[in-house]
């Protein structure tokens, strides 16, 4: 299924467990300490009852856990493989609440990011861990957006085109991880 950014609740409702997407479009990056931030901003911004200043509007975006590395000349991105998810499980639900729509990782979400992609209708799309040569091939703009002195972990706007993913986590429930244990299970 081909699928194109930003993210709608009709976009998000189609998809489910197990389905094979290629998303096109745009998306963004960050990792632990970006995601860190981000919090602190929303937390702060909170306090002082103002809007958060986030360097970027969430609504309908996507988030990819990614610290690529540096790019060789000529090259657009280095390797862009996938971070592990459950390091950005505390941060996750308030941004799903603020309206971001999926996250890219590889790994298992905890109960209470499951819990706020049905409550908010957003999903967690993996990426094939290992391979991030052949991911960043799939990248064709990449810019460093904000926190530059991150580098790795610096926020990035991301121009993709056909990206390889796997819906693990949908807004009904399901949990790719879990059905994949019991299918396999069963076979035993």
């Amino acid at each position: 299924m081909k699928i194109q950014t930003p993210l709608t609740d009709a976009i998000i409702a189609q998809l489910h467990i197990g389905d094979k997407i290629l998303l096109s479009g745009t998306i963004y990056t960050a990792r632990d300490a970006a995601h860190q931030r981000i919090f602190d901003e929303i937390n702060n911004a909170n306090a002082e009852k103002r809007l958060p200043r986030l360097p970027f509007n969430l609504k309908g975006q996507i988030i990819y856990y990614v610290g690529p590395t540096p790019a060789k000349p000529c090259e657009i991105i280095g390797s862009a493989g996938p971070t592990t998810a459950y390091r950005m499980d505390a941060y996750t639900p308030i941004l799903l609440q603020m309206g971001l729509k999926a996250t890219i990782a590889k790994g298992e979400r905890n109960q209470a990011v499951k819990d706020a992609m049905m409550q908010y209708k957003a999903v967690y799309l993996v990426a094939v861990g290992g391979a991030g040569a052949l991911l960043s091939e799939r990248i064709t703009k990449a810019e460093v957006i904000d926190y530059e002195d991150l580098g790795a972990e610096a926020i990035r706007k991301l121009e993709v085109k056909d990206f390889p993913l796997i819906v693990a986590n949908d807004i009904y429930g399901g949990d790719l991880y879990k059905s994949g244990v019991a299918q396999y299970a069963r076979k035993s």
